[in-house]
């Protein structure tokens, strides 16, 4: 008699846990829950690239830091130090010899034919 109702108490509890376990999985494989954990990978997701942006950043950051010190450019310089402005090779042709006849330049691609 004992034997029996040990037998029949263990088929109860593992008929319990089995039903438990396959009505969470089914809660699990419904749309909404689908939809859910979607959801919730893709938050993740951007927060582990949030984190790794900002980790690129810092070492963007350090890493000029480092090229600045070894080139000498984080001194504070005032205007006198800045380079010349840059000059156009358009402005230069006036005194080119090859030019020196002309007063005006024609921009007209079909002039010269």
């Amino acid at each position: 008699m004992f034997r029996r109702t040990f037998w029949f108490t263990a088929g109860a509890a593992a008929g319990v846990w089995a039903t438990t376990k396959v009505n969470r999985k089914l809660k699990q494989l419904t749309p909404e829950s689908l939809a859910a954990q979607a959801a919730n990978k893709a938050i993740e997701a951007g927060h582990r690239l949030k984190d790794f942006a900002l980790d690129v950043r810092e070492g963007m950051a350090e890493r000029e830091a480092e090229l600045d010190e070894a080139l000498g450019l984080n001194t504070t310089a005032g205007p006198e130090a800045l380079p010349a402005p840059r000059r156009f090779a358009a402005l230069e042709n006036r005194t080119n010899p090859k030019y020196a006849d002309r007063t005006t330049y024609s921009y007209n691609r079909n002039e010269d034919h």
